[in-house]
């Protein structure tokens, strides 16, 4: 989704740091280290190993400088542990369901994604972002859509913006954004 990627591109800059919570096939991790430049930082996660081969071979088939890029084969519920507690994050991603091209039985759950946005918040800058494309087209997606748009709705309106962006005309689970700004 274009879009998600437009946001970043409005607010993020050469030095950042970045987290890609779902590193899949590399697309968003690829993006995001060339909007942050060498000087900036990127976090990635994944539970699957083949996600994590796939992002470090296309970082460097595109020439990405990965010396401050840091792959964890872990899941993204651990964002809040793996990052170094005085870091501030100018954005993060997510790409809710499963890996394009992988095991489609690997999904994402409600549970483990919540704790990886609460994670991404607690070291969210003001005016930082944190982007889902929510993917719920398989087993167990809806009940993940449900469950992160509650959790959205139950932020507090002082302290983040939350919006969605979405289809309405396409079939079969079209794919939607959910973007959180941290506005205090």
């Amino acid at each position: 989704m274009e879009f998600s990627h437009q946001l970043f591109a409005e607010r993020l800059s050469q030095g950042d740091t970045v987290v890609d919570c779902t590193v899949g096939n590399g697309h968003d991790t690829l993006f995001l280290a060339n909007l942050v430049g060498p000087t900036g930082t990127l976090y990635g996660f994944n539970i699957q190993a083949e996600a994590i081969k796939n992002t470090r071979n296309l970082l460097t088939k595109n020439h990405v400088d990965t010396e401050n890029v840091y792959l964890y084969n872990i899941s993204h519920s651990k964002v809040d542990e793996i990052l170094p507690y005085e870091t501030t994050i100018a954005g993060a991603i997510f790409n809710l369901g499963y890996l394009p091209g992988g095991d489609k039985t690997i999904v994402t759950y409600s549970d483990t994604t919540i704790q990886a946005i609460q994670g991404c918040l607690s070291h969210l800058a003001r005016n930082g972002i944190v982007v889902l494309v929510i993917y719920y087209g398989h087993p167990g997606g809806e009940k993940e859509k449900k469950d992160v748009l509650e959790f959205g709705r139950q932020l507090d309106q002082k302290q983040y913006n939350v919006l969605t962006y979405k289809f309405i005309n396409q079939e079969h689970w079209p794919p939607f954004v959910m973007a959180i700004q941290r506005i205090d």
